[in-house]
């Protein structure tokens, strides 16, 4: 702490400190406090330290305030879809760094999985995002405009009403107006826009094919995670593909690793999501995933990533790249999703597996699709794609 307590600061940084330091006390009486929590997440986002780079005794104050209930905290708390990850890694940073003098004991330290990460938040789409802005910002021009014209409106409205007053008043009195009263111009109606065409969210948005895995590897800095080599049906220069073996192919990180051996990677048909954003997974760039089904959890259990699970496999003569839809819900998909609307999200909890050992979506799962019936995936060519055991599974 002492070289905390030396450090010089700008005014502006100093009080951003004691801001900090209050923060904490709150915290030390309220560390479960949820609007601060998110608050403190936020902010470290983009930040190393509270500072943003610069450390400060602030850190450790918030360091000493929150580590006692952080240790318990679930994973879910810790890296899921409403958890706190950036609170954590800072955490992690304070006890582990020499600079800021705290020489925690191993035994005292936060126990930090790096491979646990239950949710990723998906990317923005840069150009989706700039066209929702472009049509935000007409919609406020045209409604900007039309207040104008009922504002002139109302002031001709009123200009004229105040002539005929004075025409009626001169008449009255026997003296007759100089100016005749003027003749309101009749606006012609602006056409109105036909309303924009919207597709109704459906599972056909998703694009699954057919993918071949020419080679996996162990991840080298990720003990949970493959890294394949897949072919699906990429034209030469697709964007993040590379060419191997005179094949297109892409790179799919996968948490499959201690779940399936790795020999049942090698050379294999699979089925892959091939619109999500690409994301980069402890340091190689996943532009893929890879389906696979393990049991559905019972209520209240929790997910111990233990297995079963086992991959989706489409019918032996599927060809490479061949696109693959569930029956009842078939369409184009679109290029990359757009993670604002959550279409994975929404109707992946209804792809699940039959007695038959079938993969099917069930609409009964999920009220966004529409309907209430059992559509079984199959390929282009007709071919159902299957697991080899497991009914009734969450497939993912």
């Amino acid at each position: 702490m002492a070289a905390l307590d030396s450090q010089k600061l700008t005014p502006t940084e100093e009080a951003e400190v004691q801001q900090w330091i209050t923060t904490s006390e709150r915290l030390k009486s309220s560390p479960s406090d949820t609007s601060i929590l998110e608050k403190l997440n936020s902010h470290l986002t983009s930040r190393t330290t509270l500072l943003g780079t610069k450390p400060s005794k602030a850190d450790v104050a918030i360091y000493e305030s929150l580590a006692p209930t952080v240790k318990s905290w679930t994973p879910e708390q810790r890296t899921g879809e409403q958890g706190h990850p950036h609170i954590l890694r800072h955490l992690d940073f304070v006890q582990n760094s020499g600079v800021f003098g705290l020489n925690v004991n191993d035994p005292d330290k936060i126990k930090v999985d790096l491979d646990e990460i239950l949710y990723v938040k998906p990317p923005v789409d840069a150009k989706a995002e700039k066209e929702r802005l472009k049509k935000e910002k007409a919609a406020a021009a045209a409604a900007a405009e039309t207040l104008v014209d009922r504002t002139k409106a109302a002031a001709d409205a009123v200009k004229d009403a105040v002539v005929e007053a004075g025409s009626m008043a001169a008449a009255a009195v026997g003296i007759a107006t100089e100016k005749p009263k003027k003749e309101k111009k009749e606006k012609a109606p602006k056409p109105q826009k036909a309303p924009a065409v919207t597709t109704p969210p459906s599972p056909h948005l998703i694009d699954l094919r057919v993918g071949h895995i020419l080679k996996a590897i162990k991840h080298p800095e990720a003990d949970s995670l493959f890294v394949s080599t897949i072919a699906m049906g990429d034209k030469p220069g697709t964007e993040d593909t590379t060419e191997y073996e005179g094949q297109v192919c892409r790179t799919v990180c996968s948490g499959l690793n201690g779940l399936i051996p790795l020999e049942e990677m090698q050379n294999r048909k699979v089925v892959v999501v091939a619109n999500l954003k690409p994301v980069k997974m402890r340091g190689i760039k996943s532009c893929a995933m890879v389906l696979a089904a393990s049991p559905k959890l019972k209520e209240g259990e929790v997910d111990d990533h233990k297995g079963p699970v086992e991959l989706v496999t489409p019918p032996p003569d599927a060809k490479t790249g061949e696109r693959v839809c569930f029956d009842g819900w078939l369409g184009e998909p679109e290029g990359v999703l757009n993670p604002k609307k959550k279409v994975w999200e929404t109707f992946q909890p209804g792809f699940t597996t039959t007695d038959n050992l079938e993969v099917a979506f069930d609409g009964r799962l999920v009220k966004e699709a529409g309907k209430e019936e059992v559509g079984k995936l199959i390929t282009a060519s007709g071919g159902v794609c299957t697991v080899p055991s497991l009914k009734g599974a969450t497939v993912r």
